[in-house]
């Protein structure tokens, strides 16, 4: 299967708008079953508040949150798959501007040192774009996730020592959900990434944290753990917004590397109550648009 770059160049533009506009239905269940378990008055109606907002937004066809966030695009190729990777790269780069510019949305991506923005979305590495394979034959699949500052402004790396074991790297999610409070718009996903080097942890918390709602840790052990922190989180008191409650995550997700015998890495990135992404599934039918 040959893929165009024009074709992936739309798809980019589109992916960019629907994220932004359409959340994932497994977060919206997510809202429902944290409001049937919501013990606290103020939270349940923070909770009525965001699923209104939500409803709204989508109604009107208007963008669930002002951050259009740093815009992230994963690349996934399948077997068979016949795609030149620079064109592919540069027609994410020119979806990605165009969406900006003709829907328009607002551009949230600056120069790190002049904090001039080109009002593209775009700048020096950005859209961050990662390209991966898979055995899917003739598949070629691309996710966009805009992630905002609100959330990604916390992010935390410890390079833990192995003799603390488990419960260092559990003290420290649970510490890190603390200090964030209310400034990621929780409910969030808590992403942990455990192992690795430093900046592979920091990658895999990224990708826990903007995994699919129900989905579980590919290792027994790394599952075991979310099933722990996800209940631990949750007395935290924290809640939606911050505001106190039961509601402070809709799960915590883990994702594991190997790592050095005298290392044991531990990073959390975190997804607010907006998690948003899309999906272009590209296959010799055509193009298909989910999350």
């Amino acid at each position: 299967m040959k893929v165009d770059p024009q074709a992936v160049e739309e798809a980019a533009r589109e992916l960019y708008i629907r994220a932004l506009k359409i959340l994932p239905p497994d977060i919206k269940d997510g809202f429902a079953r944290l409001s049937a378990g919501e013990t606290d008055r103020t939270a349940r109606s923070v909770l009525a508040t965001m699923v209104t907002n939500i409803r709204v937004a989508e109604d009107t066809h208007n963008l669930l949150c002002q951050d259009t966030g740093i815009p992230i695009y994963n690349v996934l190729i399948g077997r068979g798959v016949e795609v030149d990777g620079h064109a592919l790269k540069q027609a994410i780069r020119r979806g990605c501007e165009r969406a900006t510019r003709e829907h328009p949305l607002r551009s949230s991506v600056v120069h790190p040192l002049t904090r001039r923005n080109e009002h593209t979305s775009c700048g020096i590495e950005v859209p961050v774009i990662h390209v991966d394979f898979s055995d899917r034959s003739e598949v070629l699949q691309i996710e966009m996730v805009p992630k905002g500052s609100g959330s990604e402004n916390n992010s935390f790396l410890k390079m833990a020592i192995p003799a603390e074991g488990v419960d260092a790297i559990k003290t420290f999610v649970v510490d890190c959900v603390i200090a964030a409070g209310g400034k990621t718009c929780p409910p969030t996903i808590v992403g942990v990434g455990i192992g690795g080097t430093s900046d592979l942890c920091v990658g895999l918390a990224k990708r826990a944290a903007t995994r699919e709602l129900g989905s579980r840790c590919g290792d027994p052990e790394g599952a075991k753990i979310e099933e722990q922190l996800s209940a631990a989180v949750n007395r935290l008191g924290v809640g939606p917004q911050g505001l106190g409650g039961d509601s402070t995550a809709f799960a915590v997700h883990v994702e594991l590397a190997a790592t050095h015998i005298t290392m044991n890495p531990v990073a959390v990135n975190m997804q607010c109550h907006s998690a948003r992404r899309a999906t272009a599934t590209f296959t010799p039918d055509g193009v298909s648009f989910g999350f």
